[in-house]
């Protein structure tokens, strides 16, 4: 049996949480922290670059009881700050198992801790909002200066920490789909890669660098932080507008917003999750999406365009179509991993538009 490591979780605003240290050793990690109420997909959540710069509370108290698979991994690697769970499984049991979860996070080097309220961390972050905070092994005078001068995600460039160094290519579908990697989800490049031959870019391509690739379509993935901190992206996407079409989920969703004038703003705690019901008005259908994102585009504010997605919990802005020109987006993940699959029908809707944007594509 392993030592218990005892440790501490700090916040900035001063709430302190005891618990035992799990994963990578660390005397000091610090992000911002934000819940998660996924019950299940647990190394999907920590493997995706949506997470750089925060420590992820998981609300549902058993965590790592199926343990971990190599097919359930997102990215090249985790980019989350840590983990905080109430119960961590110590036996796992599940025939796609190749190893247990505190393993590999001792090989990634993502620190966690575990035995912590995670109802009251989580109630805590709902009524305070999402706020730095540091955990480890540290004294805790030491942890309240980390968690104090942690800057968190609001105004900080997070995309650049997660994107693709150089461009490369999958599948072999008939179109040709340039997908902007701001922190891409490899179960997005799969579903793009079913209509697509992909070439997947890093996140400061320029509109011209696209338009050489001949791409009958651009993708604007999800990602993390700020959108505002994005603006090389933002005006290689204006410069795209009418050229090409466009589908941007996420943090896609928000760049594609800017670039039509909109305006962003930062949640209280955000999204994060795979069970948040949000309404087609075009339809009237309720799907339940998975979501994960701290800020949001304000209602209203982007011009030439049609809203078409709100979310039923907090009537917040969850898509729009361009009116004019070949472009839409989703504030949520359509590729759900993990999540339900309702609107992985987006992706069909992407090749339509590319369909009918240049004809019959052989």
């Amino acid at each position: 049996m392993s030592q218990i490591r005892e440790g501490a979780l700090v916040l900035s605003d001063g709430a302190t949480f005891e618990g035992e240290l799990i994963g990578a050793e660390v005397d000091v990690t610090s992000g911002e922290v934000v819940f998660n109420t996924v019950l299940s997909g647990y190394q999907e959540v920590i493997t995706d670059p949506s997470y750089a710069g925060q420590i992820i509370n998981f609300t549902y108290p058993h965590i790592g009881n199926y343990g971990v698979s190599n097919a359930d991994v997102e990215a090249r690697r985790p980019f989350c700050r840590g983990i905080v769970v109430r119960d961590l499984a110590r036996r796992r049991s599940n025939w796609r198992s190749e190893g247990d979860l505190e393993s590999y996070l001792m090989a990634e080097g993502i620190p966690g801790i575990a035995g912590i309220d995670t109802r009251r961390l989580t109630r805590h972050v709902r009524e305070n909002g999402a706020m730095p905070a540091a955990f480890g092994s540290a004294s805790l005078d030491l942890l309240v200066e980390a968690a104090a001068s942690e800057p968190g995600t609001e105004g900080v460039d997070l995309v650049s920490s997660v994107t693709t160094p150089q461009i490369y290519e999958v599948g072999q579908g008939n179109f040709r789909v340039v997908a902007y990697d701001l922190g891409i989800k490899k179960s997005i490049v799969d579903q793009l890669s079913e209509i697509a031959t992909v070439f997947v870019v890093p996140a400061h391509t320029s509109s011209e660098e696209v338009l050489e690739l001949g791409p009958h379509g651009v993708f604007l993935s999800n990602g993390p932080g700020d959108p505002m901190m994005a603006g090389q992206v933002v005006t290689a996407i204006g410069a795209l507008l009418g050229k090409v079409p466009v589908f941007g989920i996420c943090l896609g969703h928000q760049i594609l917003s800017l670039a039509l004038g909109g305006k962003s703003y930062k949640m209280k705690f955000g999204h994060h999750g795979g069970n948040v019901p949000v309404q087609n008005l075009d339809t009237g259908k309720i799907e339940i999406t998975s979501q994960n994102h701290n800020f949001a585009i304000e209602s209203g504010s982007v011009p030439g365009v049609t809203e078409t997605h709100v979310c039923l919990n907090d009537e917040t802005l969850e898509g729009l179509r361009c009116n004019e020109i070949p472009a839409f987006s989703v504030q949520y993940h359509p590729e759900a991993s993990p999540g339900p699959h309702d609107s992985r029908y987006l992706f069909q809707q992407f090749a339509d538009l590319m369909t009918s944007f240049h004809g019959s594509i052989s």
